[in-house]
């Protein structure tokens, strides 16, 4: 995995969450944000799928449901690159605590879960930066599904419609989440992926994740 098996050397730090749509990861990484930036800490977000290069292509793409399991993937990887050389390495070289909400792990997930090649899929991110800390928050595919619906439908690829799992977009969805659950499972042990339990409070959840955080960048040497 070349430069993603090894430690960085950069003075920054890179926190990364994972999960499934749902699991108050978002939530959770917006409240660290603004904890780091209450103190002062240089530090800045950055999220999936978000580059300016592509997101014109991939939204139509999206839109008119062109996309392969292989040409979805490869599009998210252009992203992650645009980002990764443009955004998160010159921050980290500054110095930036770097806050990256979803990294390859959800490459690793979302396109096995697709049935592409779980090496091909590794070795296409093998330039990434290994995070410094990546939490992982945990949370069944219904009681993510539960959740979504409390404000809007899946959408069409998250549901993984695009698999012809179910021509029904909720159990689709219920069934593909629940193959991307069991690569995060994988993953666990694989990259040292901490889990957090997404059915505890808020406040629960943002306590601890802070503490990983603070422990985290204790060892780096740096100060917040």
């Amino acid at each position: 995995m070349l430069r993603f098996s090894k430690e960085h050397n950069l003075k920054g730090a890179l926190i990364c969450v994972e999960g499934i749509d749902g699991s108050g990861k978002s939530t959770q990484v917006d409240l660290l944000y603004n904890w780091l930036k209450s103190k002062n800490a240089d530090v800045i977000l950055t999220r999936w799928n978000s580059s300016d290069l592509i997101a014109e292509t991939t939204k139509k793409a999206k839109k008119k449901n062109l996309l392969s399991p292989r040409t979805f993937s490869l599009l998210h990887a252009v992203d992650f690159a645009d980002r990764l050389e443009k955004t998160i390495i010159p921050a980290m070289k500054a110095g930036f605590i770097v806050l990256a909400d979803r990294y390859v792990y959800t490459a690793f997930a979302r396109d096995v879960a697709r049935e592409v090649d779980p090496k091909w899929v590794r070795n296409m991110y093998s330039f990434a930066i290994k995070p410094d800390l990546t939490v992982y928050f945990e949370v069944s595919a219904k009681v993510s599904l539960d959740r979504l619906c409390s404000t809007r439908q899946p959408k069409y690829y998250e549901a993984g419609m695009d698999l012809k799992l179910s021509n029904n977009p909720y159990k689709s969805y219920v069934i593909f989440q629940n193959r991307v659950i069991e690569e995060y499972k994988n993953m666990v042990d694989e990259y040292n992926l901490i889990k957090i339990d997404a059915n505890d409070t808020i406040h629960t959840k943002q306590q601890y994740f802070r503490k990983l955080v603070e422990e985290t960048l204790l060892k780096k040497g740096i100060k917040i």
